[in-house]
């Protein structure tokens, strides 16, 4: 990393309050260490001339399974990396690598991976903590998950998983499960964030998971109950429930395909950015060409095909994940939802940095934060990619000495 300071000029600056045209961006180090609509003097800087693109804090997303044709869940180094660089070129410096449905044994390899793959991210988009997406579902719900794996929480097991590791920052549940309340009230004990997820619970169940610690809703609408009769009365699913309950933040794959612009415009209407996580819920063919493809473990994943802009089971009965990349959730945002692009920079950046509490250091461009930005133009295209004030990925900008 060089020691001279970093000036990005001429920018159209995306800040948490307004949009400074011919911005200027000052980063020394690791750290922005000044944004202003006038130029700031300064010597021997490396000089970045953004030609009144857009400049943005990096991308978090808090929902990915891959990219690049790897999957988190293959089980070596390479694969963490791969991702990581992958979803760096459009636009992603923070992330949450996420797990499938499995045995306990191959969530505990890929835990003990995270930690081992943490430490060589030298050039990819940066980890925010492990996210164990399952086994804890309804059978109902489980869309492309495993069934072999499927099972009720189990105190012993999450337990063992929990003390084996430091990386977990989230765990995803049904939260209408057998013991899922006692599951949602421990792992809060141990600062872990609780989602309602592949859920088939009715509101009263929601409440109750609310008020013990699931105040997230994992890709809202998917795998998800909706208005539901139970002996002729009707009762308010998942979905009503994350509506309902204004506390409650919600992530949304927001790829035009798992919902489409009438859900997001109503998602946007109801919740609003300051609610919303846009996430890809990337799985490997992300960032790839590929037709045909495998969800999870290479060897022992299920076989999949791509289509659509979207990853199906072979039978076309259900999603398997998306093939989105943070950018294309930014521009669906705002051309199929009508969302201002401040709003869905929001939802990619400062929103899931809150959700995470990470926000004292992430998801906004402002002095003091790490210097994790990306430029791109006004169709969303990404031009550069700076994690920690370096730049991890760059196509042709007008970039000089000064």
């Amino acid at each position: 990393m060089s020691n001279r300071p970093l000036k990005i000029y001429n920018a159209t600056v995306i800040t948490p309050h307004r949009i400074l045209e011919k911005g200027i961006v000052l980063v020394t180090g690791t750290t922005i260490t000044a944004v202003s609509d006038r130029d700031i003097p300064i010597t021997d800087a490396i000089g970045i001339n953004a030609g009144g693109q857009y400049v943005a804090p990096g991308f978090i997303d808090i929902h990915v399974h891959g990219g690049g044709g790897c999957d988190f869940m293959d089980g070596h180094e390479e694969a963490f990396l791969t991702i990581a660089e992958t979803h760096a070129k459009y636009g992603t410096t923070a992330f949450m690598p996420t797990t499938l449905t499995s045995t306990q044994e191959e969530l505990l390899r890929t835990l003990a991976l995270y930690e081992a793959s943490n430490k060589k991210n030298k050039r990819g988009a940066q980890f925010a903590g492990m996210h164990i997406e399952g086994p804890y579902f309804a059978m109902n719900q489980r869309g492309a998950q495993d069934p072999r794996y499927i099972r009720h929480p189990d105190p012993v097991e999450y337990k063992h998983i929990v003390e084996s590791s430091t990386a977990i920052k989230r765990w995803s549940a049904a939260p209408e499960l057998p013991g899922a309340i006692a599951f949602g009230q421990y792992l809060r004990a141990n600062d872990i964030l609780v989602s309602l997820a592949h859920t088939d619970a009715v509101y009263e169940e929601v409440l109750e998971a609310f008020e013990n610690g699931y105040t997230l809703a994992t890709h809202l609408y998917s795998a998800m109950s909706g208005v539901t009769r139970r002996n002729a009365f009707r009762y308010a699913g998942a979905i009503e429930s994350a509506f309902i309950l204004d506390g409650m933040n919600v992530e949304i794959i927001a790829d035009g395909i798992h919902l489409p612009a009438p859900l997001l415009k109503l998602v946007y209407k109801i919740k609003g950015a300051d609610r919303i996580a846009l996430i890809t819920d990337a799985m490997r063919a992300a960032g790839t060409n590929a037709t045909e493809s495998v969800l999870g473990n290479r060897e022992n994943g299920l076989k999949v095909i791509v289509e659509d802009g979207v990853a199906k089971l072979l039978d076309r009965t259900s999603f398997a994940g998306s093939v989105a990349t943070a950018n294309l959730l930014v521009r669906n945002m705002i051309n199929m939802a009508d969302v201002p692009v401040t709003d869905a920079v929001k939802m990619m950046t400062l929103t899931p940095a809150s959700i995470l509490g990470i926000a004292h250091s992430k998801g906004s461009i402002a002095a003091g934060k790490d210097a994790d930005i990306v430029i791109f133009d006004k169709d969303i295209n990404i031009h550069t990619t700076i994690i920690r004030g370096e730049v991890v990925y760059n196509k042709p900008v007008d970039t000089i000495n000064d």
